[in-house]
């Protein structure tokens, strides 16, 4: 049913979520922990400043990677990401100040921007109308095995010490590129015609996907000012600046529309604002709402469960289990005192696991639910996936406990597996031929205002 890149591309997803979420599930307990314990010490204002706006950057990029790799090709992406990720990681484990650490994460996200656009168009080329609902599922399942198994290992060797978790996201990253060394082959699809544009070519067709320069300028000028507004700008600073940035433009347009001019004509800055692909744009901007609330997840739910969670009842629950194996164990020889330190904390579990049966519930039922859903109208698989996620909220309302925020976690994932696949598969079959990997770029920007918003309201 699906071709060898497919599989390719997939194995080498799983790798690279093992990288990024090794580090990003535990990154809310390494910047905010004290420095006795091996963490930064920043406050939470500053964690949600780094997560927010660094990932909101991760996810903006692969608009123009994803142009880049349509150009100069799939493989050759792929292995430029991995000479930025590896030793990226690998420097993440010695700046101490806000700044140093922001500076090495953002070459972190460079190298993450660069894989996205390439692994998702792959999926998007090597699958069909007919073969789209389970391909994307399948990708999916693939993401959350490796965000599933890299938050596992992370959690386990930051109990010996946090420099191995930076070392473990950059093995995966080296396994990654062995590979697409090894066994990538460049997908093709058929009619379509190759052809190597000229990097201004790509460029301009990279903006006119938003619209045109004026609106692209819009956009670009509205995002600038909500990262500033982030850190450095208070509300009711950058809230007046945002407005009268829009109003400028507004008039400035109305003006140049009373003057005759026209979006396709003359300079582009005297030129009237133009919309692109809006239906795709407003897409996008619903998405993020979706992510904003998913990253809570990732963001705020770590905090949540170290500082006002009781996980008790879970370890109560599991003790007989885990009594018996260390039993088995121990009887043959093997010394188990030390590994409690792998799950558990002060006695509780450590947030890292619970969070991580968001990726585990996606493994064990991202494929019923896409085999579910595969008649079903995108649109109305998204809706139905956002509905359930909002449910999963109220549920974490109800109480404190492990067993709740447990049932709440797998809750989300089901509405999680119905939204997030689809909306991949409908960003993927609307790109014109030869523009795949520019569109599956520019769906990431739901994803980075999601980001954005997240650590926002997280902080």
């Amino acid at each position: 049913m699906f071709p060898g890149a497919f599989w390719s591309a997939n194995v080498m997803e799983i790798f690279e979520r093992m990288g990024w979420y090794g580090f990003y599930a535990v990154s809310s307990i390494y910047l905010t922990g004290a420095v006795a314990d091996g963490g930064l010490g920043f406050s939470s204002e500053d964690r949600g400043v780094i997560q927010g706006v660094v990932t909101f950057f991760l996810y903006l990029f692969p608009a123009v990677f994803g142009a880049l790799a349509d150009r100069y090709g799939y493989k050759a992406m792929f292995l430029a990401s991995c000479v930025v990720m590896a030793p990226s990681y690998l420097l993440l484990q010695f700046p101490t100040s806000f700044w140093g650490f922001f500076a090495v994460y953002f070459l972190v996200a460079i190298g993450h921007g660069m894989f996205k656009p390439v692994v998702i168009s792959t999926v998007a080329k090597t699958t069909t109308e007919k073969t789209g609902s389970m391909g994307f599922g399948i990708f999916y399942m693939m993401v959350n095995v490796g965000g599933f198994l890299g938050p596992i290992v992370a959690g386990i060797v930051r109990g010996w010490s946090w420099t191995y978790v930076f070392w473990a996201s950059a093995v995966w990253i080296g396994f990654l590129a062995l590979t697409c060394i090894l066994f990538y082959k460049e997908p093709k699809v058929p009619g379509e015609v190759t052809e190597k544009k000229p990097l201004g070519d790509v460029m301009r067709g990279m903006v006119e996907v938003v619209g045109n320069g004026r609106f692209f300028l819009l956009v670009a000028g509205m995002l600038t000012i909500l990262v500033m507004g982030s850190k450095w700008w208070p509300f009711c600073f950058y809230g007046p600046v945002a407005l009268g940035w829009l109003a400028f433009n507004i008039l400035l347009d109305v003006v140049l529309r009373a003057t005759g001019r026209r979006p396709d004509r003359g300079a582009w800055m005297l030129q009237p604002m133009k919309v692109g692909e809006g239906r795709y744009m407003v897409f996008l901007l619903l998405m993020a709402g979706f992510w904003t609330s998913f990253n809570q997840i990732f963001l705020t739910l770590p905090e949540y469960i170290r500082d006002y969670a009781d996980t008790s009842d879970l370890v109560r629950a599991f003790t007989p289990l885990t009594g018996w194996i260390t039993g088995a164990f121990e009887s043959i020889g093997v010394g188990t005192s030390c590994w409690s330190q792998a799950v558990l904390e002060d006695g509780q579990v450590k947030p890292e696991h619970l969070i991580n049966l968001n990726a585990f519930g996606i493994i064990v039922g991202q494929i019923a639910i896409s085999w579910m859903m595969r008649n079903v109208k995108p649109l109305n698989t998204i809706i139905n996936g956002v509905v359930v996620t909002v449910i999963s909220f109220f549920v974490f309302t109800t109480g404190q406990s492990g067993a709740i925020i447990a049932v709440s976690i797998l809750i989300f994932s089901i509405g999680e597996m119905m939204a997030s696949p689809k909306s991949k598969e409908y960003a993927g079959r609307i790109a014109p031929p030869g523009k795949v990997g520019m569109y599956m770029g520019y769906f990431y920007w739901c994803t980075a205002l999601g980001h954005l918003f997240g650590g926002l309201l997280s902080a």
